[in-house]
């Protein structure tokens, strides 16, 4: 395994230097992370891809005695150290971003604290490598030798590493699963890396493995996003499912406070709005509409009287019968209940009910005159249960109609005032209600 590394390290260098430039694009691009942490991410990929060139270019140069492999190899060597701390820095500020936000950590440990330190003083002893020679030297052919201190600078990313490491343990259950797997492996397997090389002289296994847990870290924190973006939006979901049904029991109460509104006005109509609805309800449902559809027609027939509100009480009450401009105002209650309802535009079919609830199926009804299909299919539902109830309740001038008498009535009236197949459905109902439970069973006091 060993003599394959040294024989691709190259090839391999050359390749996760590529990929860490992908990933620094990458981040570039993923607004989703909070800037702070992206910043974080962006100087760890940039700084690694250069280390990785630097420690590619000290290979491909050392032993090389021209006056241009000099320079390159320690140039490269003194990069390859300083952005391995550089990167180490990096990461302690992701972390610290991490546990701060996410982690919910008010006061972060202290050995995050002490690694910016142990960074500080890495740089610190680099520099000083450089005139003493504590880390490593080069001989005669311009090869790169370990001197008696190279343990120092595998001890301190080490001492860094175990921080490191023993924050993300002591607070793995802070975070996601998959952020703290990744943090984990990003200090754990660079660490044994260093272990290895420190007797595995002439290979980057630190520099490899490091790089290879940045592109996992990335990985996790992109998978980490999408299970948050998921549950967002399965919370928002929920939220408006929520919302959705909180305005239809809003609109509910509403229609019901309207429609006793309506029926208030004339104590011979108590009820009337309500078992509208109610009978429109069971045609729909004996018709084939959808529970959703059948719902919608409950509350539309549930408002199909509401421009009454604008009409005299006088009218409304009036014993005797009505004469020819008395009528042309109650007639205007299908226009007043169309213009008061049409300004709910959330909910645009409430007025179909109230506007067309008087047309006739022959074309003989108001306010315009539709024949047949022309008038809205909601319409002619709710004109055979309205009609039904106004024989089936109580009124000033005669106690409501026998039961054999209203289902002459409305077979009478298929074809000329009702819908056929809706028409045909309100004799099915009456003739599945042999008690006669489908009227104003209790006249008002």
């Amino acid at each position: 395994m060993g003599e394959f590394l040294r024989e691709h390290q190259l090839n391999i260098m050359l390749m996760l230097s590529s990929i860490c430039g992908i990933m620094a694009a990458f981040v570039v691009f993923t607004k989703a992370l909070p800037p702070r942490r992206r910043i974080s991410m962006l100087l760890m990929y940039i700084s690694a891809m250069l280390l990785i060139t630097a420690d590619r270019f000290a290979y491909i140069y050392r032993g090389d005695p021209g006056s241009k492999a000099y320079y390159m190899v320690r140039i490269c060597n003194f990069a390859v150290f300083f952005l391995s701390l550089f990167i180490f820095y990096a990461f302690n500020d992701y972390l610290t971003d991490l546990y701060s936000t996410e982690g919910g950590l008010k006061v972060l440990p202290k050995r995050l604290t002490i690694v910016k330190l142990a960074v500080l003083a890495g740089i610190v002893l680099l520099i000083v490598s450089q005139f003493t020679g504590l880390y490593y030297t080069f001989d005669e052919n311009n090869t790169y030798r370990r001197s008696s201190g190279f343990i120092i600078c595998y001890l301190l990313p080490m001492l860094i590493f175990i921080l490191q490491l023993s924050v993300i343990i002591q607070y793995y259950k802070r975070l996601p699963k998959l952020l703290s797997l990744s943090l984990l492996l990003f200090t754990a397997l660079p660490l044994t890396a260093s272990v290895v090389q420190v007797f595995a002289y002439g290979l980057s296994l630190t520099n490899m493995a490091l790089v290879g847990m940045m592109v996992a870290l990335y990985v996790f924190a992109q998978v980490d996003l999408s299970q948050k973006n998921a549950q967002a939006a399965k919370r928002e979901i929920e939220l408006l499912n929520e919302e959705k049904k909180q305005i239809r029991i809003l609109l509910g109460q509403t229609a019901y406070a309207l429609a006793s509104a309506i029926d208030a006005k004339d104590g011979y109509t108590h009820g009337h709005s309500e078992r509208v609805a109610e009978y429109s309800e069971m045609i729909a449902i004996e018709a084939g509409k959808s529970p959703m559809e059948c719902k919608e027609i409950y509350f539309i027939a549930l408002l199909h009287d509401v421009g009454k509100i604008g009409v005299p009480g006088s009218i409304i009450n009036k014993t005797s019968r009505l004469d020819d401009a008395e009528y042309e105002i109650i007639k205007q209650h299908t226009v007043r209940g169309n213009q008061i309802l049409s300004s709910i535009t959330k909910y645009p079919d409430l007025s179909i009910g109230a506007h067309y609830h008087h047309e006739r199926y022959d074309g003989k009804g108001y306010p315009e005159g539709l024949k047949g299909e022309e008038i809205p299919e909601i319409a002619r539902i709710i004109a055979v249960a309205d009609a039904y109830d106004a024989m089936t309740s109580n009124r000033s001038y005669r106690k409501a109609l026998p039961q054999e008498v209203v289902r002459q009535e409305i077979e009478k009236g298929i074809g000329t005032q009702f819908d056929p197949e809706f028409g045909r459905i309100m004799l099915k109902l009456i003739d599945s209600d042999r008690d006669y439970e489908m009227r104003e069973l209790e006249a008002p006091e």
